[in-house]
């Protein structure tokens, strides 16, 4: 060889010539069809190649001006010597009439951008076929209504003529008048009640040592035959106002001095917690039951 330096560099440059070329970043989109109909699909394919190791961002196929995305198809992968390869396919289809043009699609491969070519697609409306026979508009057919349908006003007059009867008959019905209780009127006579009441206490006598609840209740049988017998208002008063009560009965002066001095006993017991014995008890007791009888006499 003559020149055995310019033959290494055309060794080199031959053997570099492979990975400059695997280093190539190739972007090419294309369609089955360039020429459709209206809401005809037809299918981009993507087909990408990008050297191993790089960073890349892919289409932006959220939307494509004039068309319509009916199906993205899975991106398939491959990795040989010549990089990384990409295939995809979306069916598109489109509702505007002319010359409508994909555009360019960008792919970002570390920083930088490759678009891929645009596409220019005809769609267009199916031709009209003279041949055939024109259809003009039909005109409103009738169509014969249901037999049963002729019985409808019949039986709205029907219901009608119900409904009015019910509403007269509701209308002129008597109302029933709500009966008043009458209230219920005590089966014993007020001094037989207070008699009662009093053989009562007597039997149950102190329970659980209960001396409060047993000269309350003596104090309110007193009370009660009063106001029944002598229809003095006494269930809401003090003893003390009942004391005032009792002086304009015409009682004997001693039997009213015991009846003061047992009731004033009673306001000890329920207030003061004064503890009388067993004889004040039954004393008290004989008070207010001859009490009783002495004021049934001389009302």
């Amino acid at each position: 060889m003559k020149n055995p330096i310019l033959n290494i560099i055309l060794i080199g440059c031959l053997l570099a010539s492979p990975v400059y070329m695997n280093g190539q970043v190739l972007a090419r989109a294309s369609v089955n069809r360039d020429q459709i109909l209206i809401g005809e699909p037809i299918k981009l394919t993507f087909e990408v190649r990008i050297p191993l190791g790089q960073i890349y961002t892919w289409f932006n196929l959220d939307s494509i001006p004039h068309f319509e995305i009916i199906d993205k198809g899975k991106t398939d992968t491959s990795d040989n010597i010549d990089g990384k390869q990409f295939h995809q396919e979306l069916t598109l289809t489109s509702f505007d009439s002319g010359t409508v043009v994909i555009p360019p699609l960008t792919l970002q491969v570390n920083g930088k951008s490759y678009a891929t070519d645009s596409i220019p697609v005809e769609v267009s409306y199916a031709p009209l076929d003279i041949s055939k026979d024109y259809r003009d508009i039909k005109e409103i057919e009738e169509v014969p209504k249901p037999k049963w349908t002729a019985w409808i006003p019949w039986i709205l007059g029907i219901f009608t003529v119900i409904a009015i009867g019910v509403i007269v008959y509701l209308l002129r019905k008597p109302k029933k008048v709500p009966a008043v209780a009458e209230p219920a009127k005590p089966k014993l006579g007020p001094y037989e009640e207070a008699l009662q009441a009093l053989e009562e206490l007597r039997k149950q006598g102190f329970q659980n040592g209960e001396v409060k609840t047993y000269y309350s209740r003596l104090n309110d049988i007193l009370r009660v035959f009063m106001f029944r017998k002598l229809k003095v208002a006494t269930l809401e008063k003090t003893n003390e106002e009942l004391i005032v009560q009792l002086r304009e009965t015409p009682m004997e002066k001693e039997s009213f001095n015991q009846l003061v001095h047992a009731l004033q006993i009673a306001d000890f017991v329920k207030f003061a917690k004064y503890q009388p014995d067993e004889k004040d008890n039954e004393q008290n007791f004989a008070v207010i039951e001859t009490a009783i009888k002495t004021l049934n006499n001389i009302s």
